[in-house]
């Protein structure tokens, strides 16, 4: 059996179309008026612990009143979820182009020609490859949505188990909020360039991409599925038109720096860091397909996330190695990048003039897209922290993430590069060795008995996760020896190059992958789960 609705007696919804979702309808929750208890449980001799929760519980009440998402990690039982169409299906392709159609990745794609001193050719073939075999993890994850009804971190726990799982999370939560602020950065340094006279800085725009983000993804699913659904569309128009007006100074002819040794080793890291920023959709990618009904074709989810995350990262990388390899020859574009990567993205508007700075102003919006996504999903991967943190409503843990990237990408914003060179590639090591550990948790040794879905919130049910967390460890012992970052270069990875080769992604995971089986093997017989 490959799983176990494990439902509850709920009302029966199936009559919700399209999104109209969000509500939550849990059994179990106190029927009484929560905010009349709150104010008057000091009567009845309540403890303070008691007299919080009512004040929380009539809060999400209040929010669920203004159309604001109360759900939280609970998983979607069956009745809740929305009549499969074609809708659905076709959301499930524009929602990743609306996502990663965006700035951000126009802008990792000129570090292949300006940080790694690759020709257009090398890095295109190292971006496009290197996405596809992350999109290809993160499609995976992304069916496990529908035959789960669980976040993704909460599936996560099925092989993590319940404690080891919390590691994943703060991690997780590290990676999304390290994307916000990269988000931000670009978005504030492309309305600070179109401002006139630079009469808006950095700083401003930055605030507002935040501001933005946060309404979009406090809301809740339901108007994140209607934003992206047409989110894509502004966005595949500038980036096509930023194509029409740069491509006559990309150098396609420029040969790749450096002897055979580095240039195997800048090829292999800029390969990885490409993979690292698809890859890193994995642990949310489930997150925005729990309302999809159980019978959701896997094999269509799977390649519909995977066209849009390739047709988005193949149009967006290749721009932006384009523009980077227009540096050298043409001194406006050097000036531009020296001022930051947005601002190239701005002087590749250039011939547009105003309607050019216009289309700059499209593309920083269109990172509101890509800002949502991690902004939604870190608020749901908050309360896995605890049953304390689950008590806290998803519209302030909403608000707390907004604040954390806000405020870090206010003090790191001059130094846009360093960030995406060095917290990129780190963050995608930690989710390579987590999806050996998935891996062969799903395919050896639940081939047969599958999941109980219902025990997503039981430790004694889950596994106990000796096994996942030594693999996970020793798989990060892999990563570090063979990884290369400009502040570390780790022994196996300096053999190549003069500036290391990066392969923690593939030696993390490779040795997790060894350990995991014979680790979890022992648990089974010892513990029985």
């Amino acid at each position: 059996m490959d799983e176990e609705d494990g439902r509850s007696a709920l009302p029966a919804a199936h009559d919700k179309t399209d999104f109209e979702i969000g509500r939550s309808d849990q059994p179990g929750e106190i029927l009484v008026d929560d905010l009349v208890s709150a104010r008057n449980s000091r009567q009845h001799g309540w403890s303070i612990t008691e007299r919080i929760g009512a004040a929380v519980r009539g809060f999400e009440k209040q929010l669920v009143s203004y159309n604001l998402e109360a759900r939280g990690i609970q998983r979607v039982e069956e009745s809740e979820r929305i009549q499969l169409s074609w809708l659905p299906y076709l959301q499930s392709f524009l929602l990743w182009v609306s996502i990663n159609l965006a700035a951000n990745n126009i802008t990792l794609g000129m570090l292949g020609p300006a940080v790694y001193y690759l020709s257009f050719l090398d890095s295109a073939l190292c971006a496009v490859l290197g996405a596809l075999v992350g999109s290809l993890v993160s499609s995976w994850c992304a069916t496990w949505g529908p035959v789960s009804g669980n976040r993704t971190m909460v599936f996560g726990r099925y092989s993590m188990g319940w404690w080891p799982s919390k590691i994943v999370v703060l991690l997780n939560l590290i990676q999304m909020i390290g994307y916000c602020l990269i988000d931000c950065v670009v978005g504030g340094q492309i309305l600070s360039a179109v401002s006139p006279r630079g009469s808006m800085s950095v700083a401003v725009g930055i605030v507002i991409v935040a501001i933005i983000s946060w309404a979009v993804a406090t809301f809740g699913i339901q108007i994140f599925h209607y934003y992206e659904r047409f989110a894509f569309l502004p966005q595949l128009i500038v980036v096509s038109i930023l194509y029409g007006t740069s491509a006559k100074k990309f150098d396609l002819s420029a040969p790749s720096q450096g002897d055979s040794r580095t240039l195997i080793g800048n090829r292999l890291s800029f390969f990885s860091i490409c993979l690292s920023a698809a890859i890193t959709y994995s642990p949310l990618a489930a997150d925005f397909f729990v309302y999809y009904p159980t019978r959701t074709s896997k094999p269509t989810l799977f390649i519909l996330t995977l066209l849009g995350l390739m047709v988005s990262f193949t149009m967006a990388f290749l721009v932006g190695i384009g523009l980077a390899s227009g540096i050298a020859a043409h001194p406006e574009y050097a000036a531009a990048w020296n001022t930051g990567a947005g601002a190239l993205i701005v002087e590749g508007f250039g011939p547009l003039h105003n309607f050019g700075k216009f289309c700059s102003v499209v593309v920083a919006l269109g990172l509101i897209s890509n800002t949502v996504a991690p902004t939604y999903s870190s608020s749901i991967d908050f309360q896995i922290l605890g049953r304390y943190a689950e008590k806290v409503p998803r519209v302030i843990w909403n608000t707390f993430g907004v604040i954390i990237y806000t405020v870090c990408a206010l003090a790191g914003r001059g130094h846009l590069s360093e960030i995406f060179t060095n917290f990129l590639a780190l963050m995608g090591y930690w989710v390579a060795i987590w999806f050996s550990i998935l891996l062969e948790e799903r395919y050896i040794f639940r081939r047969r008995s599958g999941y109980n879905w219902a025990a997503w919130h039981d430790p004694s049910k889950l596994p106990v996760g000796i096994a996942a967390f030594i693999a996970f460890v020793v798989g990060w012992v892999g990563a570090v020896l063979c990884m290369a970052q400009v502040w570390y270069v780790g022994p196996i990875a300096s053999l190549v190059g003069e500036y290391g080769a990066d392969m923690g992604n593939y030696v993390g995971f490779s040795w997790a992958a060894v350990v995991y089986p014979p680790l979890r093997y022992l648990e089974l017989r010892y513990f029985g789960r």
